[in-house]
């Protein structure tokens, strides 16, 4: 069975490899962009494709960076938080003579 959905997975990044090819060759024509104040670009048309979907690409993971980072810090915060709490109990048992309990309770 892992076989079947290895050459399975191979097949399909095949497919999607020769798509993109294909797309590659039948888009060698050479575009132009126009920038503002008279500038352009020349290129074909495949490299400019290429370039907005990698601009996209970079622009939204920059979009996700702030939420990343906000997440990070929250975890880290919540294991700090949790550690204390697992301290606490632990010196609380260790004062009346009994072992904590695994649960925390």
């Amino acid at each position: 069975m892992k076989q079947i959905a290895w050459l399975f997975k191979w097949l399909l990044k095949a497919a999607i490899f020769f798509t993109l090819f294909a797309f590659a060759l039948n888009n060698q024509g050479d575009t132009t962009v126009h920038f503002f104040f008279g500038y352009h670009w020349t290129a074909p048309m495949v490299l400019v494709v290429l370039v907005a979907f990698a601009t996209g690409l970079v622009i939204g993971v920059l979009g996700m960076v702030p939420r990343w980072w906000r997440h990070r810090r929250e975890a880290l915060q919540a294991r700090f938080a949790a550690r204390e709490a697992t301290n606490a109990l632990s010196a609380e048992a260790s004062k009346q003579g009994t072992p904590p309990r695994p649960d925390g309770l």
